[in-house]
C-alpha cells in the first residue's frame, strides 16, 4: 500500500495494542491476527501511532518503539478491566450485538469506568493525532471515542471500524445508553461494516433514536454528513496460500489423519469456545446424520477444535460443560473399539496445526449463531492446495455475504443442518471442484491490504 502523507500522520486506536510482552525474553512480540499484519506496514511507512492496551492492569503509558511501530499505551486498572471490558463490553454489548442469544446485562455501575476508559483512549488519541490527524478507530470496546475525538479536533479525519454484528434495531434499543453509543460513532466521518445488513442496521437505529437523517451510506447528523459502508475484512490470502502449501501442514494434515485411524471422511470445527458459536447445535446434527446414516459409522470423525475463551466467565463454563457433555455421550452412544466419533481438543493450537488440520478436513463446518465475519471460513478456502473440500456456512456469519458457493445453512434448522453435513460428505469431486474452485476465486480477489487501503482512502476523503 503506498501511504498517502499528505493528510498527516494515520492514528490506529484500537483496545489491545499490536504487540504483547512476552515474559520470558523481556520483549514486545507482534500479536497474530490479520489486522496487526495489514496495518503494521502502514504505519511503519508512514510512521503513523499505534494506540492501545497493552493486556495487563498498570503499566507505563509512555510511548516505546515495537517491531517497527511506535506504540502508545492506555493503562487500566484492574478494577476498569472488570467493569468496562469484562461487564460493559462482554457482559452487555457482545450479547446484545449478537442478537441477544443469551440474557443480556445492564448494570449501571459498568457504564461509569466504560465512559472514563473511552474517554482515556480519546485523549491518548488526540495527543498522537494533533489537529489535523488521520484517525482510525476499531470495534466495540470504543464506540464512544470518534465523538470524544470530533470534539477535540474539529479538523480531523474520522473512522470507525466495527469487527462484529450491528443488530436490528428493535434489539439495539434495550441498551440503555443507545443514544451516547449512536452520537458517539456519529462522530466518525467515516463507519466501516462488515456486511451491508450491519450497514442498514445502524442507519436505521441513527434514524430512529438519534434523528439522523438521509440513506444508509450519507448519513446527515447535527449539520455533519457521516458515511457508512460495508466493508468485510479478509486474510492475508498470499500467506494463507502459503501456509497451506508448507512441509510443516502438509505433515501435520497427514498426522492428524493418521491419529484419526484414516478415515474416509474427516469432518472439522474450529471456534473459539463461545456460545456464539454454535457448537452444540453442530455436534447434535453430526449425531442425527450418524442416526439416519448407519452406513457412515465408522467411516466419518469429526475432529471440535475449541480454543479457550475467557474462562473465568459463567456463561463460557456452561458451554464447555455442555459441550463436553454432548460429545460425551455421542461417543458413548456410537463409538466402536476401533472407531471414536467425536475428537475433540480444548487447547490454542499452533498456526502449522491448524492449517494442517485444514487439509486434513473434507469437510468444514462453521456455523455461528451470528458472526461479524468469521475468518475460519476463509482461511479454510486460502489454505486448500486443490479444488477439493467442501464448507458449510452459516447464514448468520459475515461471510456467507461473500461465500455463496458454500452449502449455506440456518444453523437453528437441526434437520436442515444434519441434512447439508451428509450432502457434503457424499457430495462428488467435481461438484467440489466447481464450488471450491469459485470459493477460492472469491476470497482472492479481497485480501486483507484491500480492505485496510479502501478504509484508508476512505478515512481520507
Amino acid at each position: 500500500m503506498q501511504p498517502n502523507r499528505a493528510g498527516g500522520p494515520l492514528v490506529v486506536t484500537a483496545h489491545r495494542l499490536p504487540v504483547a510482552w512476552d515474559e520470558k525474553t523481556g520483549k514486545w512480540n507482534p500479536s497474530p491476527g490479520g489486522l496487526v499484519s495489514a496495518l503494521a506496514p502502514v504505519l511503519r511507512e508512514r510512521g503513523g501511532v499505534w494506540v492501545g492496551w497493552g493486556g495487563a492492569p498498570g503499566g507505563e503509558s509512555r510511548s516505546f518503539q515495537a517491531a517497527g511501530i511506535k506504540n502508545r499505551p492506555v493503562v487500566l486498572s484492574a478494577s476498569e478491566i472488570e467493569d468496562h471490558y469484562d461487564g460493559f463490553c462482554n457482559g452487555t454489548i457482545w450479547p446484545l450485538y449478537h442478537d441477544a442469544i443469551r440474557p443480556l446485562e445492564f448494570h449501571r455501575h459498568w457504564w461509569g469506568p466504560h465512559l472514563e476508559v473511552n474517554t482515556r483512549f480519546a485523549e491518548a488519541t488526540a495527543k498522537a493525532a494533533g489537529p489535523e490527524g488521520r484517525i482510525w478507530v476499531h470495534d466495540y470496546q470504543l464506540q464512544l471515542v470518534p465523538a470524544m475525538l470530533r470534539e477535540r479536533l474539529p479538523g480531523a479525519r474520522i473512522g470507525f471500524f466495527l469487527h462484529i454484528p450491528f443488530p436490528p434495531v428493535d434489539i439495539f434499543e434495550r441498551l440503555p445508553w443507545r443514544k451516547q453509543v449512536l452520537e458517539g460513532l456519529l462522530g466518525a466521518d467515516y463507519l466501516g461494516f462488515q456486511t451491508r445488513r450491519a450497514v442498514l442496521n445502524f442507519a436505521a437505529a441513527a434514524r430512529e433514536i438519534v434523528g439522523a437523517r438521509g440513506p444508509a451510506s450519507w448519513l446527515d447528523f447535527q449539520g455533519r454528513h457521516v458515511r457508512a459502508q460495508a466493508v468485510p475484512i479478509s486474510l492475508d490470502v498470499a500467506q494463507s496460500r502459503a501456509a497451506g502449501n508448507s512441509p510443516e501442514a502438509l505433515a501435520a494434515g497427514e498426522r492428524l489423519r493418521h491419529d484419526l485411524g484414516d478415515p474416509e471422511h474427516v469432518i472439522l470445527g474450529v471456534d473459539r469456545l463461545d456460545y456464539t458459536k454454535g457448537i452444540d447445535l453442530r455436534l447434535r446434527a453430526f449425531e442425527v446424520m450418524l442416526q439416519r446414516h448407519p452406513e457412515l459409522r465408522g467411516k466419518v470423525s469429526f475432529v471440535q477444535i475449541a480454543v479457550p475463551s475467557r474462562e473465568d466467565v459463567e456463561e463460557y463454563q456452561t458451554i464447555r460443560r455442555k459441550v463436553e457433555e454432548m460429545v460425551g455421550r455421542i461417543n458413548g452412544r456410537f463409538a466402536r473399539a476401533s472407531w471414536t466419533p467425536i475428537h475433540y481438543m480444548y487447547r490454542t493450537f499452533a498456526f502449522e496445526d491448524l492449517v494442517g488440520a485444514y487439509l486434513a478436513a473434507d469437510v468444514m463446518m462453521v456455523t455461528p449463531l451470528r458472526d461479524g465475519m468469521n475468518l475460519v471460513a476463509l482461511e479454510y478456502v486460502a489454505t486448500r492446495r486443490e479444488n477439493r473440500g467442501v464448507l458449510i456456512l452459516s447464514e448468520f456469519a459475515g461471510a456467507a455475504e461473500r461465500l455463496t458457493d458454500a452449502l449455506v445453512v440456518n444453523p437453528y434448522d437441526l434437520d436442515a443442518l444434519a441434512v447439508a453435513l451428509h450432502s457434503a460428505v457424499m457430495m462428488e469431486r467435481d461438484d467440489q471442484a466447481r464450488r471450491m474452485s469459485r470459493l477460492r476465486r472469491a476470497v482472492g480477489r479481497w485480501d486483507v491490504h484491500s480492505w485496510a487501503r479502501h478504509n484508508i482512502e476512505a478515512i481520507e476523503g
